[in-house]
């Protein structure tokens, strides 16, 4: 059963620009893992900015509710380079109140746009 679908859409260079202007932000958004390639190299804006678009369509396929914090959720990239997501803390704790057991997310970027979409399946 669909508990809850959400989806998002971000400007690549404006993200940039909200990157480059707010120190600390990376860190207020991103766990370490997302920033970096495996390579150990710094991920790139447009990947960057569809991970960000992911995790605002989750937080619309939990309802938006206020006080979850953006790194209690994760996009992991498998070795097959599907991504998927990974919740803990305060997002966990939503999604198990609405019944949530499994998530299905696709991300992409083109012509300047990072886009999500997150299914939150119970």
């Amino acid at each position: 059963m669909i508990i809850g679908v959400g989806i998002d859409v971000a400007e690549i260079d404006r993200f940039a620009d909200a990157m480059e202007r707010t120190p600390g932000m990376a860190a207020r958004l991103f766990v370490e893992r997302e920033l970096l390639l495996p390579s150990g190299e710094r991920r790139g804006m447009a990947s960057l900015a569809a991970r960000f678009a992911a995790k605002e369509a989750l937080a619309k396929a939990l309802g938006a509710p206020g006080g979850m914090y953006w790194t209690d959720a994760e996009v992991i990239t498998e070795d097959s380079g599907r991504p998927r997501l990974s919740v803990r803390g305060t997002v966990a704790a939503r999604a198990a109140e609405l019944g949530v057991k499994q998530w299905h997310v696709s991300l992409s970027h083109d012509a300047g746009v990072a886009s999500a979409v997150v299914i939150a399946e119970g």
